[in-house]
């Protein structure tokens, strides 16, 4: 007595066709859902960079690096702008703040979508990506508040050096 082997395709309508539902079932079973090792990823967009090599692939985790850097210094634009137009209430710093966290958000949301190809080096170039971004924007914010709060003190800030200590004569009177 022979038993019959289960068969992984599923059944078919009359019409030969697959049923909507399991054909969708059957490609999620083509997907990995564990990070894998190799340059024959697709990365945002279906055949890039494939099977097209390793320069390719090369290029998609410099593009996600600098897509994750950019980010950062969007994150770190928008905070300079808020902390600088503070204590005016322009409807112009709002639209350009409006308009960078928007693109900031574009920018995520291609990482996040970057990052579900579950490549390895995918992830890691992400990472890097704002790791660098943060390092870069972080020393030039760091920057401008000095340059701010040297220019903004007054008209003698940064210059105590140059000053002359009052004389004795000038304390006693």
């Amino acid at each position: 007595m022979e038993m019959a082997r289960p068969t992984t395709t599923p059944p078919l309508h009359d019409d030969g066709h697959a049923p909507a539902a399991s054909a969708a079932a059957a490609s999620m079973q083509a997907m990995s859902s564990s990070l894998f090792w190799g340059d024959r990823a697709v990365v945002l967009f279906p055949g890039w960079p494939g099977a097209r090599g390793l320069g390719s692939y090369l290029l998609s985790l410099l593009f996600v690096l600098a897509l994750a850097a950019l980010a950062e210094a969007l994150h770190a634009v928008s905070a300079h702008v808020a902390h600088r137009w503070r204590r005016r209430g322009a409807v112009v710093p709002a639209l350009l703040l409006t308009a960078v966290h928007a693109a900031r958000m574009g920018a995520a949301y291609l990482l996040m979508l970057a990052v579900m190809s579950y490549n390895g080096g995918v992830l890691l170039a992400a990472v890097a990506g704002h790791a660098l971004g943060f390092l870069l924007t972080r020393s030039w914010a760091a920057r401008a508040e000095e340059l701010e709060a040297g220019h903004g003190a007054g008209a003698g800030a940064g210059r105590g050096r140059d000053r002359v200590p009052p004389s004795d004569d000038a304390a006693k009177a």
